[in-house]
Formats: structure tokens, sequence, C-alpha cells
């Protein structure tokens, strides 16, 4: 491992279950904070703005603020600022997310059958829940057959709660893809943009950047391909089966954040020789 000039931290799973540190993680981002290590927050959490999640991880005890986190709902809206603009987007996603989509035009498509709502230009995939119902999905799949394209946050098919693994969008995208024979934009991990994005936040190239995750395809496989050293990490969504079937192998594997300042020479590296 070269020298390492900043982190990329998955939060889900990584640094907490359902919103619960795992045990160590808050002081190893502290002891990452003392040896001056520069990170940011990667995450394809849905469900809370930017604002909310680091208020959440503060409470904790996490060191973190706002500006430390990139979530796939701000990546969505800068994609869709870029490459939609002045699109009506219809938003699919379980959580208040508005504040995280600046400049992007979300409509009520109800009533549009009867001449009353407003046919979207963009479906909009967020995060799974109970949003995620039959009639809500149909919805989205009339309009992909009128034309409208489909972005989505994230692939990613399950996540770890308190109570075990849950569905996640990627469940659901891959039949709404195939059914509309169309293929959605990606907005967060594993989008070679989204941690393009994060580098760019961070202010330093993709060589001199570590990426930690629970997920070996979207957040450690992804990242390398990136350019990135990858961390897996065997909490969270982690599964040996997974880890076996995946199509490469990570960096580096270990049991959990805290172990991550343990890294042969990761915090050494920080001191100019």
């Amino acid at each position: 491992m070269g020298r390492i000039g900043a982190v990329l931290i998955d939060i889900d799973g990584v640094l907490t279950v359902a919103w619960k540190p795992l045990p160590g993680t808050v002081a190893a981002m502290r002891r990452l904070r003392e040896a001056g290590l520069p990170l940011v927050l990667v995450t394809n959490t849905t469900s809370r703005t930017r604002a909310s999640i680091a208020a959440k991880l503060a409470g904790q005890g996490f060191p973190v603020t706002a500006e430390d986190i990139l979530t796939a709902p701000a990546a969505t809206a800068a994609h869709l600022r870029e490459h939609h603009p002045g699109a009506r987007c219809l938003l699919i996603n379980s959580g208040d997310i508005r504040d995280d989509l600046a400049g992007v035009t979300l409509v009520d498509d109800e009533g549009e059958d009867e001449g009353e709502g407003e046919a979207p230009d963009v479906v909009v995939i967020g995060g799974a829940g109970d949003a995620f119902g039959y009639a809500e999905l149909n919805r989205a799949f009339r309009h992909l057959q009128r034309g409208a394209r489909l972005v989505a946050m994230h692939r990613n098919l399950y996540w770890r709660t308190a109570t075990g693994l849950d569905l996640d969008t990627g469940a659901f995208l891959l039949g709404l893809e195939r059914a509309a024979r169309t293929e959605a934009e990606i907005t967060g991990k594993p989008a070679g943009s989204f941690f393009a994005a994060a580098l760019a936040h961070l202010g330093v190239t993709a060589s001199e950047a570590l990426m930690v995750g629970d997920d070996i395809e979207s957040d450690v496989l992804a990242a390398q391909a990136a350019g990135l050293t990858g961390v897996l990490v065997r909490t969270g969504k982690y599964l040996p089966e997974t880890h076996r079937a995946a199509e490469g192998t990570p960096d580096h594997v270990i049991d959990s954040f805290a172990d991550l300042p343990d890294l042969p020479d990761l915090l050494e590296r920080q001191v100019p020789p």
C-alpha cells in the first residue's frame, strides 16, 4: 500500500447497523481524524438527507459534519442537472430527501391519465421500502413504456438491518429494466462518477485514496476499478459466499472498520519522511 492521502468510508454496515455504531468504529474514526487523514463518507443511503445523516452520526459520537458526506441522492441531483436539465422527474423513494435534490423538478403524476397530472420525463428510483409497492412500480413501468428515462440511485440488492438482511432497490430494478426493455442510469455506487466526485471533494487522486466498504462489488471492487485501494470489512451485509463468488479480490480484508487504523503503516504513512 502506497501513501494514502484520504479515506472513503461507507456508512451502513461499516460504521453502523440500523444507525447504531458498530463496536470500535467511533474510536477508529477519531484516530483517523487525529492523524490528520482527510475522509468522506460515501453512502447509497436514500432515506435521509446529508444534514440528517450528519446529525445522527454526530449524536453517536462520530466526528463528522454534513460536508463530510456524499450521498447517492446528492449525486443523483448533480447527474440530473447535468444530463437531464429541466426534466420533470417522478421520484419513487422511501424517505424524504428533497433537500438534497436541489435544482431538480419533481412532479406528481397522480391523475395524469385524466389530464390533470404531469407526465414525467425521467423516473428516478431511490431506496426500497414501503414506497416500493406494486402500484408505484407499475406507474414507473407505464411511464418508461411511454418513453421516460430511468435513473436509479443504486443497484444494491439488499442491506443489513437490526433484524437481518432486507431487500433493496436492485431486486426490483432488475425486473423493471427487463420489463420496460431499458437500462437505468446509475448515479450512486458503483458508478465511477460517484467515486470521482468523492475524490474531487477531497482533492486527491485515486491512487492516493482508500475505500472501505461491506459490499464487495459496489463498494470495494468498483472502487478498485476506479483506481482506489479497496478494503472489505466482514460486517454489515458481508457474506462469505458472496466474497468467494466475487469476480475480483479486495486489496485488503479486515474484520471491522475498528481495525482500519491498524492496517500496516496506514497512519504512519501520513507523516512525510
